[in-house]
């Protein structure tokens, strides 16, 4: 699609409803849909903070950290496989709502088992494990329904204020997650998520999502035709292919910065909670003000440009921070972090909402989750051990030089010529 008219047209086609000028109510919708995935999102991000922190003050382990990001990524990973061709087959509100469901209740199960005495490593594990492929079903349904419910002449501003209220409410999560660890328990912070995660499947119910004409009707495709046919697009359409590849570099690369970055100011600058949660203050503010500037400048936005100037100032600051012995320059460079990440991720995803046909979204989306969720747990399962035998610091400076240099193979190839002129036939945006 390299209109928007044309896309208005081929959204039609599948009986859903006109971007801009039909879409009555659209605002209500969105604002329902994303109010109900931001609490869900705060209890998930409240778990996520006090797991990792309670393992990192636990065990100072880098191999503990590493098993860490295998479970709760790899799962994702492989359930993207599945779940990016159900979301092009089944009705996709549904799909996020039981996801959310089955991830509450291996919390429940969690913290029931913790109250009963029982706080074994290999049970984390599990329900981490659980709690990822829940998340690997919801995410490409979550990113392919928004195109449903929003204008696509309004899919980047969108995309910057959701990014803007994920960031904020990372902000708020490490406060939160430290104030109920550090006093009550982790159990406390398992049971918000249980009460977050049945709000936020309330409000959804009341979003009302247009099918797809391909989900309504009986007549589909096999499963595993849905299947080729997805991976012949992704892997055979240039943008797709392109985009791909720089997220696997990305976060293949941002492991070192990201999940190494609280082990380094354990072992250098000291253990104590605070300090963990400063850091992710730092990269929260930086978030949500990243969002809100791309909100304000969408329709500015290149989209190309901001992806590869995004990777490339990554591997930058992964090196600055290797270099830091500063702990207050440390928390400015990992909030520049922040600060950037709204940039890259929401051009990323506009670019390929804006190319990619609706009833191939999901499968789209389900591979991004793929490269994502495998990327991350290799560069741990890596970088992990690796961290207990060399300096954390080298590391960073290590995968931070890595970053720029792939980032500037990747523009300058072919391909990536190749991917920037498809960019601007998509987006319309020079």
């Amino acid at each position: 699609m390299s209109e928007q008219s044309q896309t208005a047209q081929e959204v039609t086609s599948l009986g859903e409803e006109k971007p801009s000028a039909n879409m009555i109510g659209w605002q209500k919708r969105v604002s329902l849909f994303m109010t109900g995935q931001a609490v869900s999102m705060f209890g998930s991000f409240l778990v996520q903070y006090a797991i990792m922190w309670h393992l990192t003050l636990t065990t100072k382990s880098g191999l503990v950290l590493a098993l860490a990001a295998i479970f709760g990524f790899l799962p994702q990973a492989i359930v993207s496989v599945f779940a990016g061709v159900w979301a092009d087959r089944v009705n996709r509100k549904a799909m996020i709502m039981v996801a959310d469901a089955v991830i509450a209740l291996s919390t429940l199960g969690l913290a029931l088992f913790m109250l009963s005495g029982i706080e074994d490593l290999w049970l984390i594990f599990l329900v981490m494990a659980v709690r990822s492929t829940g998340a690997g079903v919801q995410m490409p349904a979550v990113s392919a329904l928004l195109p449903q419910v929003v204008p696509t002449d309004k899919l980047m501003r969108i995309n910057g204020i959701n990014s803007s209220i994920q960031s904020a409410i990372g902000l708020l999560a490490p406060v939160a997650a430290a104030a109920v660890y550090s006093s009550m328990s982790l159990v406390s912070v398992f049971f918000i998520d249980v009460v977050t995660a049945i709000i936020g499947i309330g409000l959804l119910s009341l979003v009302s999502v247009p099918l797809l004409e391909r989900v309504s009707t009986g007549e589909k495709p096999s499963y595993f035709t849905d299947l080729a046919d997805g991976l012949k697009y992704a892997f055979g359409h240039d943008l797709v292919r392109w985009v791909l590849g720089i997220f696997a570099v990305v976060f293949l690369l941002t492991v070192a910065p990201s999940n190494l970055s609280p082990l380094m100011v354990a072992r250098n600058f000291g253990a104590e909670v605070w300090k963990l949660t400063v850091l992710e203050i730092c990269f929260g503010v930086g978030m949500a003000i990243g969002g809100g500037l791309m909100a304000i400048f969408a329709k500015k936005a290149n989209r190309i440009s901001m992806i590869i100037g995004t990777s490339i100032l990554f591997g930058i600051l992964a090196v600055g921070l290797g270099f830091t012995t500063n702990l207050i320059v440390f928390y400015v460079l990992f909030f520049i972090i922040g600060l950037l990440v709204p940039a890259f991720f929401t051009s990323a995803m506009t670019l390929l909402q804006e190319t990619v046909e609706p009833e191939r979204q999901g499968r789209v989306f389900g591979f991004v989750g793929i490269v994502i969720s495998v990327a991350m747990p290799i560069g741990m399962s890596i970088l992990g051990p690796l961290a207990d035998v060399i300096r954390v610091e080298h590391l960073m400076v290590a995968a931070g030089s890595a970053m720029v240099v792939v980032a500037l193979i990747a523009l300058l190839l072919p391909s990536g010529r190749r991917a920037i002129e498809a960019a601007h036939a998509s987006s319309g945006v020079k």
